[in-house]
């Protein structure tokens, strides 16, 4: 009776962060301290060496030519398009079903953002909605590589090319990803990453980055993240200060050693849960496209409605269960972007998937306890 009570005790006990950067700060202390002990002997906090030894390893951990790091994805998207030559009277087409940052960056640009539903298995953009967005007007596509997983960029690509509109890839939460055996981040004619600190690689703050293998953009975007100037007090255009300081890159740089291992870490979480929960009456599992290697950025089930979610989301934080939801409401109905004139049911799936989805905990350090935790819990929640 005591061995079971023990044991009771300890599930009941049993907490299961949505994130756990904690632990991740404390396998990685040492070889931190080490990597943020000369930026502040050198005081080169600004553009350093860890800035540029970082660019150069995520360009060719990701298979670009150029890494351009900035201090956000935001920024990356922003001034990515900038680069890319679009502008006011533009329009950029892109997905409702995304972090408004995506479609802040097309505004930040001056364009016009025209937005296409997502196919309803993979959550990503649906190839076939992109004729209706079309216009003489469009100049560019984002697709958004959403929860770690890449659109489908053949088909994709293939459309953009016919109509002759460049691809910006928003892969912020793609990093390692492939999508039939080719990197997230090079498929179009430059891509953007995020490094806030719950991405696969993240920073201790903010950060992001532009890749791209087209020397006229990265130059573009290294002049518009430094207030315009290649050359101190000389500045040709304006613009920003969006720099990424130097003590994010020494994290970064840190961790990008250990991003493979920690994507396969996520894999096998991933793999773990869909085995678990196969066959669970009211939950919808993520589908994975044949070809498509994710990294499961965020690991997304489905319930009935946006009440049943409430409801399991109470019961799973009462078992010490945290969630998140990604996200509860699409861009066409943010206040923020009336502008652009869509209206309640014009996007019915990304309307759905506002009230349904549920992302359940996903990080590298999660144990196979925690995830018969969350099984468990969210079993009995359905029930």
């Amino acid at each position: 009776m005591s061995v079971s009570l023990a044991q009771s005790q300890t599930k009941e006990s049993l907490s299961v962060p949505f994130i756990d950067l904690k632990q991740q700060f404390e396998n990685l202390k040492p070889e931190l301290d080490k990597a943020l002990s000369p930026v502040f002997q050198d005081a080169s906090f600004i553009l350093g060496p860890a800035v540029k030894s970082f660019e150069a390893n995520f360009a060719k951990y990701v298979g670009t030519k150029h890494c351009v790091s900035l201090h956000s994805g935001t920024a990356a998207l922003h001034l990515a398009l900038i680069a890319m030559g679009i502008g006011p009277g533009d329009e950029v087409i892109t997905v409702p079903n995304t972090f408004v940052a995506t479609v802040e960056g097309i505004a930040f640009a001056g364009a016009t953002a025209k937005l296409v539903e997502v196919d309803p298995k993979t959550y990503n953009l649906d190839v076939k909605e992109l004729d209706k967005a079309y216009t003489s007007k469009t100049k560019a596509i984002i697709p958004v590589h959403l929860y770690g997983q890449c659109a489908n960029m053949s088909e994709i690509m293939a459309w953009a090319n016919a109509k002759g509109v460049q691809v910006l890839e928003d892969a912020c939460q793609a990093h390692g990803a492939k999508d039939k055996g080719k990197n997230a981040g090079t498929f179009g004619v430059a891509s953007c990453f995020s490094f806030y600190p719950g991405k696969n690689l993240g920073a201790a703050g903010e950060g992001g980055a532009v890749c791209t293998n087209d020397d006229a953009i990265a130059e573009q975007v290294r002049l518009l993240r430094d207030h315009g100037s290649r050359k101190k007090y000389v500045h040709e255009i304006v613009g920003h200060n969006f720099r990424l300081d130097s003590l994010q890159a020494a994290v970064l740089g840190v961790k990008l050693p250990y991003l493979d291992e920690w994507n396969e870490q996520r894999r096998k979480h991933a793999a773990s849960y869909t085995q678990k929960l196969a066959g669970v009456e009211g939950l919808v599992l993520p589908h994975v496209p044949e070809g498509s290697e994710p990294v499961f950025h965020l690991y997304i089930v489905q319930v009935a409605d946006s009440q049943v979610r409430q409801k399991v989301q109470d019961y799973l934080n009462s078992k010490n269960v945290s969630t998140g939801i990604h996200y509860p409401i699409p861009v066409h109905l943010q206040e923020a972007f009336n502008n652009l004139g869509y209206s309640k049911g014009d996007f019915e799936i990304s309307e759905s998937l506002a009230e349904r989805v549920l992302s359940l905990p996903m990080f590298p350090e999660l144990t196979e306890a925690q995830i018969n935790h969350v099984v468990q819990s969210l079993k009995e929640a359905l029930k």
